[in-house]
């Protein structure tokens, strides 16, 4: 006797295979930040762990916001993939690499005004705001590395090829690694040092991305695609999708980066605290999104095929892998927060009041888990629009009036439920509109090729 899927079912080996890579891929992203956490976290001087804290927020805009390069490409890949179309899966990568070059290098010559301009806006004490500029001006050289890896990414996943995009990860990820320790413990340079790591270690990913394309194209469809690279019609609607999801990291690196700001303005403790916290919520969301990505990746095939019913199912397995991983790490955190969080720092009067906080991670990460997935799914059908509009009505409804009151009464619990109540307005504003996309009878060869 065998056990056969249903047919809406059947792409379950195919989905798992993809989101395992993916996931690895993901988690590995994290795992670093993490590991630059575990080794400032031990210095004896803790300003070089609140000012990377501090400093990061930067790079969430930099470089999480201008993720929607990813996502973006992945999207354009993966409907033209469907449709067996190699120009245009080419195209994708090309344009979208093209963009990314560009503003990686307008990053690069913006890095003075980038910095003043950011820490001008943030809290924090002069010596952490000092070691904060240090790993700024370290990391800022891998802008364009940061951005051509994105692309690449997006363009690999959207063609299925998750065994490159986890080789690219490892690479750069286990350099990043190995450069921390080198550069942080060995030569004692604290933040500069894991900045330069992390920069440094983007040029190695992106050199695995290079080798691969090169080996994995077809030069002739390569030289077709050469002579339509510059098409502006089509250069502008990739622009309008891309700018749609911009908007979508945009908002959400904004909710990260306000609740840091105002745990930095309750002192230094609260803080280091919270941003351990996200450190874990960051490392579950990533893994999450590996699950997400996958989503992005089939329904953006699913729908270029015409396969409608099997999108719904689709969002139904992402929501259950999702919420079971997410499970995962709230249980290790909470009943384990002393070993958890003992890896990552030394210092008593963090580790002490930790505790009352980590409770928070169950909300925050369950609800999140189901926001990324319909996020995902709008993604994935290039619904750039509906995508936009949920965020903005979730960060203004959802997130401004708390976050005002959490920074009027200092109240940290408070800081956290902005969280829980951003993602919670995020999840139900696209829930309800899931059932208006199974109606879409637009031809869909139509829209591939005019995006």
């Amino acid at each position: 006797m065998t056990f056969a899927l249903p047919d809406s079912y059947n792409f379950l080996p195919r989905f798992y295979k993809l989101a395992g890579v993916s996931m690895l891929s993901n988690m590995m992203i994290p795992l670093a930040g993490l590991v630059d956490i575990a080794f400032l976290g031990h210095l004896e001087d803790i300003r070089h762990l609140a000012g990377v804290i501090l400093g990061t927020i930067l790079f969430d805009y930099l470089y999480r916001v201008l993720k929607f390069m990813r996502s973006s490409t992945n999207a354009l890949t993966a409907q033209a993939a469907g449709l067996d179309q190699p120009k245009e899966v080419l195209l994708a990568g090309l344009r979208s690499g093209l963009i990314a070059l560009f503003l990686g290098l307008l990053i690069l010559l913006l890095q003075y005004p980038i910095q003043k301009f950011g820490f001008l806006i943030l809290s924090g004490s002069p010596d952490i705001e000092t070691s904060g500029v240090d790993y700024f001006y370290g990391r800022i050289w891998g802008a364009p590395a940061v951005l051509l890896n994105f692309v690449f990414l997006g363009w690999f996943l959207g063609r299925e090829m998750n065994g490159v995009v986890l080789l690219m990860s490892i690479i750069s990820n286990g350099a990043n690694v190995l450069l921390d320790y080198l550069m942080i413990v060995k030569w004692g340079w604290a933040s500069m040092g894991a900045g330069l790591a992390t920069a440094l270690s983007q040029y190695l990913g992106l050199t695995v991305g290079v080798v691969a394309a090169i080996f994995t194209i077809k030069w002739q469809v390569f030289l077709e695609a050469v002579k339509e690279l510059f098409d502006w019609v089509a250069i502008k609607n990739t622009m309008v999708l891309k700018s749609n999801i911009l908007i979508r990291f945009l908002v959400l690196i904004s909710v990260y980066s306000i609740f840091t700001n105002l745990s930095a303005g309750m002192g230094k403790t609260v803080l280091a605290e919270n941003g351990l916290l996200l450190q874990i919520a960051i490392l579950s969301q990533f893994t999450v999104q590996g699950i997400g990505v996958t989503t992005q990746t089939l329904t953006g095939n699913f729908k270029s095929k015409g396969n409608q019913n099997q999108m719904i199912p689709l969002l139904i397995i992402s929501i259950f892998s999702a919420l079971v991983i997410s499970l995962l790490f709230v249980f290790i955190s909470v009943v384990f927060p002393d070993q958890v969080f003992g890896l990552l720092t030394n210092h008593e009067e963090i580790n002490s009041n930790i505790t009352d906080y980590t409770i928070w991670l169950l909300p925050v990460l369950v609800i999140t888990a189901i926001a990324f997935m319909l996020e995902g799914y709008f993604i994935g059908l290039k619904e750039g629009v509906i995508l936009r509009n949920a965020v903005l009505l979730s960060f203004f409804i959802g997130f401004v009036p708390l976050a005002i009151a959490a920074w009027y009464f200092q109240n940290n619990h408070l800081l956290w439920g902005t969280l829980v109540s951003y993602m919670a307005t995020l999840m139900v504003v696209l829930a309800v509109q899931v059932p208006g996309t199974l109606n879409n009878s637009n031809d869909i060869k139509k829209s591939i090729i005019s995006q």
